[in-house]
């Protein structure tokens, strides 16, 4: 199995981060995540075909937005908190607020 890309967190850039934050259906995979925490990709309900969300969830990784955690065959997706709130202090916080209004 191939090693999945996560950027460290100095190589986390505001313009890739927005960009992520820009699709409708990765804002419902942060709000999501956010309400629950972490989540089998599976387990995630979002209407969208499989191979969308495979790569909406690639875009968010690669972005430094999520960390993906491999348990067997399962994918764990969670949130990267501390590592965008110190790249970007409030951003996600500020995102989150606006997805309520």
């Amino acid at each position: 199995m191939r090693t999945m890309y996560h950027p460290n967190v100095n190589e986390i850039n505001l313009s890739t981060v927005l960009y992520a934050l820009s699709d409708q259906i990765r804002l419902n995979i942060i709000k999501i995540l956010d309400k629950n925490g972490e989540q089998s990709c599976s387990s995630l309900d979002i209407s969208a075909p499989k191979s969308t969300l495979s790569h909406h969830f690639k875009v968010l990784r690669e972005s430094g937005v999520i960390h993906t955690r491999l348990v067997g065959t399962q994918r764990f997706i969670s949130i990267r908190y501390d590592d965008l709130n110190s790249r970007f202090p409030g951003l996600l916080s500020a995102v989150l607020l606006g997805m309520e209004q």
